[in-house]
């Protein structure tokens, strides 16, 4: 591996064995994520270097991080704090957004169906929005009235559909995707450009192909054909209407190493061959990447709380299973996991004299596919050890789910680079009391008075 995965391994190591030192898990809080903030900001660093070093100087560019990813306001506080802005898509979301101070000019609004009240309030606060479709966009139009200036940047996302990747759940530009206008369909194309000569406000074009599972070269079309059909839009209205492509989408996660691949760097760099009047300077840009900011940073935590066998197949029984791994469980083979096994103070765990055993890792939830790997050679688990789950910095973390009721753990940020590891809360876990309000318990006896 090269010196950044070597050192991402090492604050990893020490962060584990802190965690246990310093009780943040234990039989009574027995899973934790934990968030390496160094980790955060290189990759944010790395992401504003690629881009600067392919576009024109000058030029703006917004990176807006996707909150679905890790919908956290301290997350998205330290990442405003790197330079990056908010791509959201709900109105849960935007509240988020604003309260980790993104300020209005740096956020912008996506999702295939928003309401008349969303597109009110994003336009009253200034932040940009992309519709999806042309009765969204009547909508944004009944809004903006004749004003030639809206109070925000308003855009309209295109399907190109360029094809999908080896996730279908994941592709966002095939023939029958839910987002945006799409554009091959009869008429579409000749749609859009009367769409936009009929409305001077509608200023940008926004296109997102998918992300894990996505080839670059696969990203990279779907850039393209934005970016030709805002040069098409221009030449036709005779002047330079779309000044804004919003290149959504994220890059693919490597899940197999510790290797960061594919890079920033790498995708800018594709983009400007593939696509090289995207970086003149004409353009302002927009991205939108989220998972392969986090997802590296992540890592759950959980302690083993049983260890048994089940027809001659070891099986540990931990506390993070589908309630967290939610993708995992449900599509192994799309979204698996590395696992790493620790002691119960929080060192490597050691071979035996047996090597590693093939063993199942399995959830807390009452359903028999609650398994996060399954036949994985590791040092035989046993109860009280510790099960790493890496990778889980994005969507493992905020998008949970209750299922049996199992309580949201908590999160906690670490900094390994100096002499002492120093964790700080991003999120408390839940407490049952907590569950049980969520769960209607101010309104227990209403269905019994119904008659």
């Amino acid at each position: 591996m090269t010196s950044k995965p070597v050192a991402m391994a090492a604050r990893r190591e020490r962060a584990v064995r802190a965690a246990v030192e310093q009780r943040l898990l234990g039989p009574d809080q027995p899973v934790v994520g934990l968030l390496d903030v160094a980790g955060i900001r290189a990759a944010a660093a790395e992401l504003r270097a690629a881009f600067e070093e392919v576009v024109t100087p000058g030029t703006p560019v917004l990176h807006a991080f996707a909150v679905k990813a890790a919908a956290l306001v301290p997350v998205l506080r330290l990442l405003a704090d790197e330079g990056l802005g908010c791509e959201v898509a709900s109105p849960g979301e935007l509240a988020l957004a604003r309260a980790a101070g993104v300020t209005p000019d740096r956020i912008v609004l996506d999702s295939p169906a928003k309401t008349p009240a969303e597109l009110r309030e994003a336009l009253d606060l200034g932040i940009a929005v992309n519709a999806d479709n042309p009765q969204e966009l009547d909508r944004l139009g009944a809004l903006v009235g004749h004003r030639a200036d809206p109070p925000a940047p308003l855009g309209l996302r295109i399907n190109p559909q360029v094809g999908g990747g080896s996730i279908n759940a994941m592709s966002t530009a095939t023939a029958t995707s839910k987002f945006g206008v799409a554009l091959q369909d009869p008429g579409a194309r000749e749609w859009v450009i009367r769409a936009f000569a009929e409305r001077p406000w509608l200023t940008r074009l926004h296109a997102h192909v998918g992300s894990q599972g996505c080839p670059l070269e696969l990203m990279a079309a779907g850039i393209r054909a934005a970016y030709e059909l805002a040069e098409e839009i221009n030449e036709a209205v005779g002047r330079q209407q779309i000044d804004a492509l919003d290149i959504g989408g994220g890059l693919p996660v490597n899940f197999a190493s510790d290797e960061i691949t594919p890079s920033y760097r790498e995708y800018a760099q594709l983009l400007r061959t593939t696509v090289p009047g995207l970086f003149d300077g004409r353009y302002k840009l927009v991205t939108e990447f989220g998972r392969s900011l986090l997802a590296k940073s992540g890592l759950v935590l959980a302690r083993v709380e049983y260890a048994k066998s089940a027809g001659g197949r070891p099986i540990a029984v931990t506390h993070a299973g589908a309630q967290l791994a939610t993708r995992t469980v449900f599509a192994p083979d799309a979204w698996p996991l590395r696992v790493l096994a620790y002691d119960a103070e929080g060192r490597p765990k050691a071979e035996t004299g047996d090597g590693q055993v093939p063993q199942d890792i399995a959830g807390p939830c009452c359903f028999a596919g609650d398994l996060v790997a399954r036949d994985r050679p590791l040092p035989k688990l046993a109860a009280g050890d510790l099960v790493g789950l890496l990778d889980t910095g994005a969507y493992y973390f905020s998008n949970h789910f209750a299922y049996n009721s199992l309580p949201r753990p908590g999160i906690y940020g670490f900094d390994a680079t100096g002499d002492q590891v120093r964790f700080a809360t991003v999120r408390e876990p839940q407490t049952v009391d907590e569950i049980v309000v969520e769960s209607g318990a101010a309104h227990a006896l209403g269905l019994s008075r119904l008659r």
